[in-house]
């Protein structure tokens, strides 16, 4: 009986176990933040204000960022006759523009000026500016003919700071001041209706997909 009584205590501690470590890994539990002073990691400012409101573009993408998901967008595709999503739903690529437009870049006329002047380089035919800077094969064209590409190496982590775009095979999102323990930066990003939070510990899962890296300059 005793036996009896230990091995179902171990089952259900190993139930637990494994049910923590899968909340961990989902981030429905909290992950612990360390910033870049925690890796001896200097914070970089951009030398531009592009809005000039005081604020260097750097910092200015990634606190509007944070304004942006401070509204808890709800995830939905749909199409919007003033481009930007103006009705509390959204999708990734919307965490970038949002952020953008807060440091005073309008990625909606920038990339569409981009189309215009070169459509081959984003086989587009029919360009349509309300939504062509919507769509991650977009993003990462114009990304890669105007910002500053970096590593997309995760283990270069001082190469990595808060406020730079990254896009991956199919979805785009900025990076977070915060890191995990090894370092890797936290992803702010909006991939689903079922995510709970929108700046997670994630970014290592997506490491293989990573497609670029970039910071406005």
């Amino acid at each position: 009986m005793k036996k009896a009584k230990v091995a179902v205590i171990v089952a259900v501690c190993a139930v637990a176990v494994i049910a923590v470590y899968v909340l961990y890994v989902l981030n429905v539990l909290p992950h612990r933040r360390y910033s870049n002073g925690d890796f001896g990691i200097e914070t970089y400012m951009s030398a531009v204000d592009m809005d000039g409101d005081g604020v260097d573009d750097q910092t200015d993408i990634l606190e509007s960022v944070r304004a942006y998901i401070g509204t808890k967008p709800k995830y939905k595709s749909k199409y919007y006759a003033s481009g930007y999503p103006d009705d509390g739903y959204g999708v990734c690529t919307d965490v970038v523009a949002f952020g953008l437009r807060g440091a005073g870049y309008d990625l909606m006329e920038l990339v569409n000026e981009d189309i215009l002047a070169d459509p081959a380089s984003y086989s587009v035919t029919s360009p349509d500016k309300k939504i062509d800077f919507r769509r991650v094969r977009n993003l990462r064209v114009y990304f890669e003919r105007t910002a500053l590409p970096l590593t997309t190496d995760l283990s270069k982590i001082e190469e990595w700071q808060g406020g730079d775009i990254v896009v991956f095979e199919d979805h785009v999102g900025v990076v977070s001041d915060a890191r995990n323990r090894k370092g890797v930066p936290f992803l702010i990003h909006h991939a689903s209706p079922s995510q709970l939070r929108y700046e997670e510990d994630v970014l290592g899962r997506y490491d293989g997909r990573i497609v670029g890296h970039y910071r406005i300059s």
